[in-house]
């Protein structure tokens, strides 16, 4: 195993030893319905459904017995009015779905926010395994998609992880521009009822079309939505000239008018404000991560151990 000191920490890349070190962080983390936090700085917290019931067997109906379980068939058979009976699910699929687009690639503090949803994978993908889940999910970038069935064990979240820190230069058989709409219809096709599905992503490019989709997703599966974002995105600097660049291309930017800073630091809270909206609506969860924020610190504020009495 990787110690801490022995990853290289670099802003713009994540390395594998790196997302192999925080299984250890993970131990402070469960992915419970009840670890329900105090609402603070964005975040937006929904009771989750949990492993989901499945059936195990029929019995002779007894007093206290809710009616809406009653077996019929085995009624019918028998003569004699039977319930079904219904145990918890020893394991449910945690789909983690990872936005590896060209906007990610971008900080001016901290870390590229691809960094920062490289390590919040990570950690979801280790604290599932340490709950004996299954870890699936997907990768996406202007290449296409990168998808992995949900399966248990060690192997899966190390096959996720690796795929995760090389997600840029490795081949994918699919390729394409994916639209948010793209990535949530193919995710409501792979997700079960009864799944933790997780986006960890800008979500930019977020519509009318998105929306529908992830409703859909909402419906039958717990949902969070875990939002990377820059401070740049939200607020332009103070009054002067500045120079962006991303290696190739060069952008003048120009924060002198004070209508113009207005007016995108609106935008950016109603795109931000209507996904937070959403949430309260289909009853997700909300959960925002800066490029300069920890992300471990990040998810124990709603999935750390110890509980709010």
């Amino acid at each position: 195993m990787h110690t801490a000191a022995e990853t290289v920490v670099s802003p713009v890349s994540v390395g594998l030893a790196e997302l192999i070190a925080l299984s250890n962080s993970a131990h402070q983390l469960q992915l419970r319905p009840k670890v329900i936090r105090a609402r603070q700085g964005g975040q937006y917290i929904s009771r989750m459904r949990g492993r989901g019931m499945e059936f195990d067997e029929s019995r002779p109906y007894q007093p206290g017995d809710d009616v809406r379980n009653i077996d019929w068939r085995v009624t019918a058979r028998t003569g004699k009015t039977h319930s079904k009976v219904f145990r918890e699910e020893r394991e449910r699929p945690v789909l983690i779905s990872v936005d590896a687009r060209q906007p990610m690639f971008f900080a001016t503090r901290g870390r590229f926010k691809w960094v920062q949803a490289a390590r919040l994978a990570a950690l979801l993908a280790w604290t599932t395994h340490q709950a004996g889940d299954r870890i699936g999910g997907e990768i996406y970038s202007e290449k296409g998609f990168t998808e992995f069935r949900p399966r248990r064990g060690k192997q899966s979240v190390l096959r996720f992880i690796r795929s995760l820190s090389d997600a840029v230069s490795r081949p994918v058989a699919e390729a394409g521009d994916p639209s948010m709409e793209k990535i949530f219809r193919r995710m409501r096709r792979t997700a079960h009822p009864g799944s933790l599905v997780i986006f960890v992503s800008d979500f930019r490019g977020f519509d009318e079309a998105s929306e529908r989709q992830l409703a859909r997703i909402a419906r039958h599966n717990d949902v969070l939505l875990l939002h990377l974002y820059e401070w740049l995105e939200a607020s332009l600097p103070q009054r002067g000239h500045y120079r962006l660049g991303d290696g190739e291309r060069t952008l003048e930017l120009d924060t002198g008018k004070a209508a113009l800073r207005s007016n995108y630091r609106q935008q950016y809270h109603h795109r931000v404000g209507r996904l937070q909206k959403l949430c309260r609506r289909l009853h997700m969860t909300w959960l925002q991560c800066a490029t300069d924020d920890d992300p471990a610190t990040v998810l124990r504020s709603i999935f750390g151990k110890e509980t709010v009495r």
